[in-house]
This record gives structure tokens, C-alpha cells and sequence, in this order.
């Protein structure tokens, strides 16, 4: 018999330490080589760890949420064999975030860390859950409808069960954790006002609607988003220090001529920003397209660093979801964050009589450091009547 420390390999791209996110085996465990060992957590990804040995597990070395610096010990191996000679060890996801299991385990259903951390908070055997993802991949959905058929088809009551606790901790760890410090920085630093609008969207949502039925094979399906982008383009040329980061320890703002939208994007493992680049130089088309694209690559945890940062003003929409009126959080250090919400069927007076028009109201938050209401009044006001005539958004600027 020996012992083997397994220790945390450097990662990549100059990176000093990870948090653990989650540990897939525990003390006592008979492991396998390349079986998936711990998910960790970089400024740039989550990172698989597979076993670099075959033996039995003695330790491990730290708890979800604790951060481990390269080269410190992760896990420490009981061998049947001799220790092998140290090698270098090259994570399962090194350069993307790889949330699925590795094929020398087949028999484990497949999910993302943060899916089965709230399985096992539900005491749910992800066996018996249905994946529909890519590849039968179970996500927070597919938990959703697994806990709403048990809720209808209870199990018999056959033993008295343990009380149910008063309260329930759970500690925020990962890309949770990143998010609430971002999201406490945000508020705390920054002095927000919120503007809301009142927009008839009828009109767009008319022109929407027929050109996805008559785009091209290859044409993405158009949301409110694109023409949103399209009337931001429009708007922030006049408004310069909307387009704009505010280093509020230096006392100055800067001012962007390029147009990098973040779009505020639910994942699986939390909220992203990814950000479509540059656009001011795409059509409603070309928008459609790019959003897709790096909003597709933050749900699979791929997008690299530079899609995910960079962005001067961002786009929250939480889509049907969007209710009637949001107070969005501005991503530090931006100055601005638009939140379009649902589109509704409402009664509304038209040329002196009562008509049923698509209503939707725009939310908006400003800080006041660097914008005046009345400037955000003049810039969502634009942004409206681009809207409510969306021809205007096709028409040569000049």
C-alpha cells in the first residue's frame, strides 16, 4: 500500500487559484483513473477534475466554496499499488467549461454541477429524472417536472417521516457567489434612478412577425431585442455618456464611440453578460445572428473571456416572463441597463377612441452620477418613438 496527493494543476492562462464548486466522490470511495473528481472554478470557467490514479480516497482537501491555490492537495489517494511518478495532469476542461461526464463513467446521468448540487439539496435520484438537453442532459426544468409529478402522485405514506427542518443554509458558492458580489457592488457603488415607458409595440411587433415568415433559409428567428439594439444605435450617438464606463475612484467617464451590448443571459449555473460587439456595424439580421451566437455559447459554458466582458451599456429582458415593470441592476462600472418587458394586449385610447394595442413597457436604470432624469427622459423617449415607428429604424441617418 501507498498514498498519493493528488494537488490542484495549473489551469491555465496565469491562474493562481480555483474555488471548489463540487465534490463527486467522498472519503472511503474506491475511485477509478479518470473518474470526474471535483468541479473547480476559475475567473474564466468551471473546470472538471478527473483522478489522475486508481485507489481509495483518505481526504479531501477543502469544501464547496473554499478557494485552493495550484499546487496546494486536493485529494489524497490509499494505492493497492505503487505511487505513480508525479506527471502532469491536464484538467477534463482546461480551455471550455465541460459539464458533461466523462465516458469512463456512463452510468451517471448527465448534468451540469449546479443541477446536481439542487438534486442533492432535494434528496432526488437524478436516475430516475428524465433528461431532455442535448444528449439527455438534465436540467433545472427537468427537476421542475420531476418534483411537480411527485407532488401529484405522492408516495404512499407507509413509516412516519422526520419533521421537516424550521430553515434550510445553503452557502453560495461558485458562479452564485460571483454574482451576488457583483450584483452588492453594483448597488452599493452606484446610485441608481429607474425610468419606465409606457411603448406600442403594435406596429413592430406587425413587421416582426413578417419578417420571420418570409427570412431566408439560414435567417435567424427575430426577437424584440435585435430592433431594440437597432434603436440603441440610433439613440446613443446624441447621448454619448449613456454609452459609457464611470471609474468612480478616478473621477471620470469614459465615453465609448463603439457599441458593445451586454445581454443578460440565465444559464444553468447562474446569470452571464455575454456581449455582441460592434453594433453599430450589423443590420437587424446580422444582430439576431451574433446574439445568438455568444448567448448559445455562455448556456454551454463555452464562450471565451473576451465575449464575456467589455460591454458599454447592457439588455435584460426576462422574455414572457418580463411582467410589467423591472428595476434592473447596472453592470458596474456601465452607466445604464435597458430591460424591455412583456408585450400585452391592454385597451388604450387611439385618436380619441378605445383600440387594443401591444403594449410594453421599457425599464430603465440610470446612474445619477452621470446621467440627469431629464437626459434619461430625452433618451428613452427617443428610444420609444423609434419603436413605435419602427420604419425609422431602416431609414438613412443623417
Amino acid at each position: 500500500m501507498s498514498k498519493f496527493v493528488f494537488k490542484l494543476p495549473d489551469v491555465g492562462e496565469g491562474t493562481a487559484a480555483a474555488e471548489i464548486v463540487a465534490w463527486h466522490v467522498a472519503v472511503g470511495d474506491r475511485v477509478h483513473e479518470d473518474q470526474q473528481l471535483v468541479d473547480v472554478m476559475t475567473d474564466k470557467a468551471t473546470v472538471e477534475m478527473t483522478s489522475p490514479v486508481a485507489g481509495t480516497i483518505l481526504a479531501l482537501k477543502g469544501n464547496p466554496g473554499d478557494m485552493a491555490t495550484v499546487g496546494a492537495p486536493l485529494v489524497e489517494f490509499e494505492l493497492e499499488t505503487a505511487a505513480p511518478a508525479e506527471k502532469s495532469v491536464v484538467p477534463a476542461a482546461a480551455a471550455t467549461a465541460k459539464n458533461e461526464l466523462a465516458e469512463t463513467a456512463p452510468d451517471k446521468p448527465l448534468a451540469a454541477p449546479a443541477v446536481r448540487l439542487r438534486a442533492a439539496d432535494l434528496r432526488i435520484d437524478l436516475h430516475l429524472v428524465r433528461g431532455t438537453g442535448p444528449g439527455g442532459r438534465i436540467t433545472h426544468g427537468d427537476l421542475d417536472d420531476f418534483l411537480a409529478r411527485s407532488a401529484k402522485n405522492p408516495e404512499p405514506a407507509t413509516a412516519a417521516r422526520e419533521p421537516a427542518a424550521a430553515f434550510e443554509d445553503l452557502k453560495l458558492i461558485g458562479l452564485r457567489r460571483r454574482i451576488a458580489a457583483k450584483m452588492a457592488e453594483s448597488k452599493r457603488r452606484i446610485p441608481h434612478f429607474a425610468y419606465v415607458e409606457e411603448i406600442d409595440m403594435t406596429e413592430l411587433e406587425r413587421l416582426r412577425a413578417h419578417l420571420n415568415e418570409t427570412r431566408k433559409a439560414g435567417q435567424p428567428k427575430l426577437t424584440v431585442l435585435p430592433f431594440l439594439m437597432l434603436a440603441l444605435v440610433r439613440t446613443l450617438p446624441d447621448f454619448p455618456h449613456i454609452n459609457a464606463h464611470f471609474d468612480d475612484e478616478a473621477g471620470v467617464v469614459r465615453r465609448f464611440k463603439a457599441m458593445h451590448f451586454g445581454i443578460a443571459t440565465e444559464t444553468e449555473t447562474g446569470l452571464m453578460v455575454p456581449v455582441v460587439r460592434n453594433a453599430e456595424a450589423l443590420d437587424v439580421w446580422a444582430a439576431a445572428a451574433e446574439m445568438a451566437r455568444v448567448v448559445g455559447l455562455a448556456r454551454d459554458n463555452k464562450a471565451a473571456k473576451e465575449e464575456l466582458s467589455g460591454s458599454t451599456i447592457t439588455i435584460t429582458s426576462l422574455g414572457a416572463l418580463g411582467g410589467v415593470v423591472t428595476t434592473p441592476i447596472i453592470n458596474h462600472p456601465e452607466v445604464a441597463i435597458i430591460g424591455p418587458n412583456a408585450i400585452l394586449e391592454r385597451p388604450v385610447v387611439l385618436d380619441g377612441q378605445i383600440a387594443v394595442r401591444k403594449m410594453m413597457n421599457l425599464s430603465s436604470c440610470f446612474d445619477h452620477r452621470v446621467v440627469d432624469g431629464a437626459d434619461a427622459a430625452r433618451f428613452v423617449q427617443r428610444l420609444k418613438t423609434l419603436l413605435q415607428h419602427p420604419a425609422l429604424l431602416f431609414m438613412p441617418t443623417n
